[in-house]
């Protein structure tokens, strides 16, 4: 009976590349010989199977035959009648056979685990092997510079995930019109690229992005990975930050609007009508009877900014005043003031 080689791995027959991969990591640290030095007969044996079920099961080729035919089909030996295709040789009498000869079970730990050289000695992963079969790794696990990377056991070797580059982080300036009825503002990029070789191009690209009605100031929109990219890092992130222009006559407080109207001392007094141009193009007449003293605020509702949670729900505009009064008074018109305002 062939080897089960989905046992092997602890997976189940649907697992995808990062199950075994992951299953792969775990096991192939746990059974290493050099961490096995009272069982290595075992562990060799072991870690020779897991690493041929990983082969095997990693290639989508060589997992198709073994579903199909098993361990004795992988291997060369004569699958069932009507077997063919291009996964299979003649065998030269007459049958048809797939050949896969398992490869070292160091170099596929090589590979994966991404060493090249660091003990010294040949080149590649030959550089692991030293003079024996699973004698060349002696410092791997104790307590050279890869020796804390092994410690613990099973756990991932965080030196192996590639590192991602620091976010890039640009502002973009919005006006308050742009906050209050949302816009799409498109921002050329120029990066650099990777191509199948590995060679570097300059690309520029045009980002698109969509500022919604009522967005605040610090607000801030990412786009995954558009930094540079360079080899063996994860791009930085390109994150845009909504800035707030000035604006000559609104100032915003959370959700409301805040504007200041100046108006003479005798309008402060005895009322009068305002006019304010909306960030939308509206124009509002704002009628005031109170008297208006220095703190008064004039309050009209749903007239600020959009919520951003719910734009059809809006804040408050607040209207403060400046009072211009007069520089001077001659006698008759004090006279007159003081009567006015010191009658009942």
């Amino acid at each position: 009976m062939g080897l089960d080689y989905y046992q092997i791995l602890q997976v189940d027959r649907s697992a995808k590349d990062d199950d075994l991969k992951k299953a792969y990591r775990k096991l192939a640290m746990k059974w290493h010989p050099d961490k096995n030095p009272s069982n290595k007969k075992e562990a060799e044996a072991k870690f020779k199977q897991i690493s041929e079920a990983y082969e095997v099961l990693s290639d989508p080729q060589k997992r198709a035959v073994y579903d199909q035919y098993g361990e004795e089909g992988l291997k060369g030996q004569v699958p069932p009648p009507g077997a063919g295709g291009p996964s299979y040789y003649s065998s030269g009498d007459g049958q048809t056979a797939y050949h896969f000869n398992p490869r070292n079970a160091e170099d596929i730990f090589a590979e994966f685990f991404g060493f090249s050289n660091p003990f010294g000695g040949g080149g590649g992963p030959a550089g692991m092997r030293g003079g024996s079969r699973f004698g060349g790794m002696p410092s791997m696990f104790g307590d050279d510079v890869f020796g804390s990377m092994f410690r613990g056991g099973e756990g991932p070797m965080p030196s192996q995930q590639p590192r991602k580059a620091a976010p890039i982080e640009k502002n973009l300036p919005c006006s308050l019109e742009d906050l209050y009825k949302g816009t799409t503002k498109k921002m050329k990029i120029s990066r650099d690229i990777l191509d199948a070789s590995g060679k570097t191009a300059r690309v520029e690209e045009i980002l698109a992005i969509e500022v919604k009605p009522g967005w605040k100031k610090g607000t801030k929109i990412t786009f995954p990975e558009k930094g540079n990219e360079q080899p063996n890092i994860i791009p930085s992130d390109l994150v845009f930050i909504i800035d707030e222009k000035p604006h000559e006559v609104f100032k915003r407080d959370g959700n409301d609007l805040v504007a200041t109207q100046k108006i003479t001392l005798a309008q402060a007094l005895t009322g009068c009508t305002i006019q304010i141009k909306t960030l939308d193009g509206r124009m509002l007449s704002i009628p005031i009877t109170n008297i208006i003293h220095p703190a008064y605020e004039e309050i009209v509702p749903r007239e600020g900014m959009p919520l951003p949670k719910d734009p059809s729900k809006r804040g408050n505009l607040r209207v403060k005043f400046t009072i211009k009064f007069p520089t001077r008074l001659n006698p008759d018109q004090k006279a007159s003031v003081k009567k006015l305002l010191s009658s009942p």
